[in-house]
C-alpha cells in the first residue's frame, strides 16, 4: 500500500528492495519499502541497528543501487538516472553522515571541504564560492574567518557535524536526509544540532528525512515516524498520534525502552521475545512473529501488508493494538 501523505510529495518510494551479497550469502537489507514524504515536512525513520534505515537513505540517493522499485523525486525517478542527469539532480537531494569527523578529509580545510560541492557543481567564480561557503557556516553558527583555514582535527564532534550541515547546505538543496547526525555526539550537544536542524529547516525551506534509534530524539523533530524492523515498515503515522497509541507490537516496545528521567519510575518488564533474526533468513509471514507474544499460524503463513488503523495512522500487523 502506498501511503499518501500528501497530493503532490516531494519524496516518494515504491517497493524498493535492496540486497546486497556478504561472504556468498544475500542481505535481505531493504525488502518491499514504500512511503511519501511531503514538501516541509519532516519524516523520521527508527528502528533497531541493523533493520535497514542507513540503506534505505543511501538507496534514496542511488549511493546503494536497488534490485527493484522506485525512488520518485519531485516527480522524476531516480533509479533511472545516470550520469549527469543523475549528478544534476543530487544537488537538490543531500545526505549529512553519521560519523561528523569521519566524513570530512583530514587532510584538506575547512572551507575547501564546505566549497567542494560547488566545485563539483560547476561554479567557477572563486568569490562566489567563498561567499556562499561563508553564508553556511555563519548559518551553522560558525565563524568563517576563524574555521575555514583549519584541520577537521581542530575541532570538537558537534563544531564537526555543524561543517557537515554546513557542506549539505551550500548547494541549496531541497531534500535532506539526515543519517543518525547526533547518534555520535555528547548529550549536552545533541540538543543543539536538534535545534540547529530546525532552524536550517524554516531558513532554507527544507524537507527531511531523519534517520535514527532514538526515538526520544525522533519524537521531537518528527512531524510523522515510519518505524522498521529487519528490512521492512511496521507502522506509520504522525508522531504525537503514534507516541501517544502505537498500533505495532514492535512499535510498542520501542517506545516502552524510552529512558524516563525519573528515580521513582520502575523501568517496564516487557522485552521482545527470542533473539533477533538475520536478515540472511528473515522469517516467513511477519518478521516481527519470532519475538511477538501476539503471533499466531496466520502470522508465519501471511505477510502483513500495511493498513489504516486510524485516521493517517498505518499498521503492519495482523493483530494491531488499536
Amino acid at each position: 500500500m502506498m501511503l499518501q501523505a500528501a497530493p503532490n510529495p516531494l519524496m516518494k518510494v515504491e517497493n524498493l528492495v535492496v540486497e546486497y551479497s556478504v561472504g556468498g550469502k544475500t542481505i535481505h537489507a531493504v525488502s518491499d519499502v514504500s512511503l511519501e514524504i511531503a514538501r516541509g515536512e519532516t519524516l523520521g525513520l527508527v528502528g533497531e541497528s541493523g533493520c535497514g534505515k542507513s540503506t534505505l537513505g543511501r538507496a534514496v540517493l542511488q549511493l546503494r543501487q536497488a534490485v527493484s522499485g522506485k525512488v520518485l523525486f519531485d516527480g522524476h525517478d531516480l533509479t533511472t538516472l545516470k550520469g549527469e542527469p543523475l549528478r544534476k539532480m543530487r544537488r537538490r537531494v543531500q545526505l549529512i553522515f553519521q560519523d561528523p569527523i569521519a566524513s570530512l578529509n583530514p587532510r584538506r580545510r575547512i572551507g575547501d571541504i564546505v566549497a567542494e560541492p560547488l566545485v563539483i557543481a560547476g561554479v567557477k567564480d572563486p568569490e562566489e564560492r567563498k561567499r556562499r561557503v561563508s553564508e553556511v557556516l555563519s548559518a551553522v553558527g560558525l565563524d568563517p574567518a576563524l574555521v575555514s583555514g583549519r584541520l577537521p582535527h581542530e575541532f570538537s564532534g558537534g563544531q564537526c557535524q555543524r561543517i557537515c550541515i554546513a557542506r549539505s547546505l551550500v548547494l541549496n538543496p531541497e531534500f535532506v536526509i539526515c543519517d543518525e547526525p547526533v547518534s555520535a555526539l555528547d548529550v549536552s550537544i545533541r540538543a543543539q544540532i536538534l535545534n540547529l536542524l530546525e532552524e536550517m529547516k524554516a531558513r532554507y525551506g527544507l524537507t527531511l528525512l531523519f534517520i535514527a534509534h532514538d526515538l526520544a530524539v525522533v519524537k521531537a523533530v518528527s512531524d510523522r515516524v515510519a518505524v522498521m524492523y529487519l528490512g521492512r515498515l511496521c507502522e506509520v503515522g504522525p508522531s504525537e498520534q503514534l507516541f501517544a497509541r502505537p498500533a505495532h507490537p514492535y512499535t510498542a516496545l520501542l517506545i516502552e525502552a524510552i529512558p524516563v528521567p525519573d528515580p521513582d519510575v520502575r523501568p517496564t518488564q516487557s522485552v521482545p521475545v527470542g533473539e533477533p533474526p538475520s536478515p540472511i533468513a528473515p522469517p516467513s509471514g511477519c518478521r516481527f512473529r519470532t519475538r511477538c507474544p501476539r503471533a499466531d499460524a496466520r502470522c508465519s503463513s501471511e505477510v502483513p501488508e500495511l493498513r489504516l488503523v486510524a485516521s493517517g495512522q498505518f499498521a503492519a500487523c495482523h493483530h494491531p493494538l488499536v
